[in-house]
């Protein structure tokens, strides 16, 4: 039976925010970037360590966010939708492409513990698209365990991380993004990590003022500022999408009983545990013509979205 942890159940439930860490009046010091930074930080922390049901879809949809960013780094075109169809309607096991690759090392990130070693790195890199040798990578891991042991506080580190990928190979910046998230969750603990920064790679936060607007990258002048603001932000908003995933998970549970095609309820833990699922999903209990029929009956029900705007195709989600 599928149940919401009593701590993150109600729609009420998931913390947000204070608006003061996210307001952008003024310019702040360095000094507020990093309190603004760490009371959000606090605040997402409840539920970067909770297993609520619907956790899993969430991390998904904050790995997607970070792939689409990605996407525009890369100079590619993919949005969140292209990037889902990509990744959902391909063949088992076939290739995804380049831009599927991509979404799949964030998808990767959001569901791994935050540990780092040389090979599990070459595969990242690789499904990125980008070229390391062995020995840079155990390079880098040695520099996260440094971080590690330093005790910077989390965003520095975070920022330390990017700067030093960018500086030893300048066009994988999308790598120093991925592994700052990493990072950031190795230095607060975090079971896994949540993608956040790349998502905000773009945003207010990245754009120097006296450059005339001109994106600050990592390890360059107020980095570490920009980091900070950019953490508030992306904390305030994963708080926001949880609410919002709790609530329709509440509906989808509530539902459930409803449900009288067979397997319905592995159906049901799937939506739960990812970002979307094929409306012509087949498993040992459920045709693809049974799994059409069961998601339409969730649409009725108003338990499930379809996410593709087709008509055939379809993509289905929370």
């Amino acid at each position: 039976m599928i149940r919401l942890d009593p701590a993150t159940a109600s729609s009420s439930a998931p913390p947000s925010v204070p608006v003061w860490a996210i307001t952008r009046a003024g310019a702040p010091s360095d000094g507020d970037a990093a309190f603004r930074a760490g009371a959000a930080l606090g605040v997402l922390d409840t539920l970067a360590r909770a297993q609520p049901a619907w956790a899993g879809v969430w991390r998904q949809r904050l790995a997607l966010n970070c792939a689409a960013a990605g996407m525009l780094l890369a100079g590619r075109a993919e949005d969140p939708a292209a990037l889902r169809d990509a990744w959902y309607l391909r063949q088992a096991g076939a290739d995804p492409g380049p831009a599927g690759a991509t979404f799949g090392a964030w998808r990767q990130l959001a569901g791994q513990p935050p540990a780092a070693s040389a090979d599990q790195l070459e595969k990242i890199v690789d499904q990125m698209g980008l070229h390391w040798d062995v020995e840079a990578l155990a390079a880098v891991c040695e520099h996260i365990d440094d971080l590690a042991r330093s005790g910077r506080p989390a965003p520095f580190a975070a920022a330390a991380i990017a700067a030093h990928v960018v500086a030893m190979q300048s066009d994988s910046e999308l790598f120093a993004w991925w592994l700052a998230d990493l990072v950031l969750a190795q230095n607060l603990r975090w079971p896994r990590p949540l993608p956040l920064l790349m998502a905000h790679a773009f945003g207010p936060a990245f754009r120097s003022k006296s450059g005339g607007g001109k994106r600050i990258r990592p390890g360059e002048k107020g980095f570490e500022r920009a980091v900070c603001l950019a953490l508030a932000q992306a904390a305030a908003d994963a708080c926001r999408l949880a609410a919002e995933l709790s609530r329709r998970a509440e509906r989808l549970i509530a539902v459930a009983p409803k449900l009288r095609a067979k397997g319905a309820g592995d159906v049901i833990q799937r939506l739960l545990d990812d970002d979307a699922l094929s409306g012509s999903l087949t498993t040992k209990s459920l045709s693809r013509f049974a799994a059409r029929r069961l998601f339409d009956r969730l649409q009725q029900l108003e338990a499930v979205r379809e996410l593709s705007g087709r008509t055939t195709f379809r993509l289905f989600g929370l």
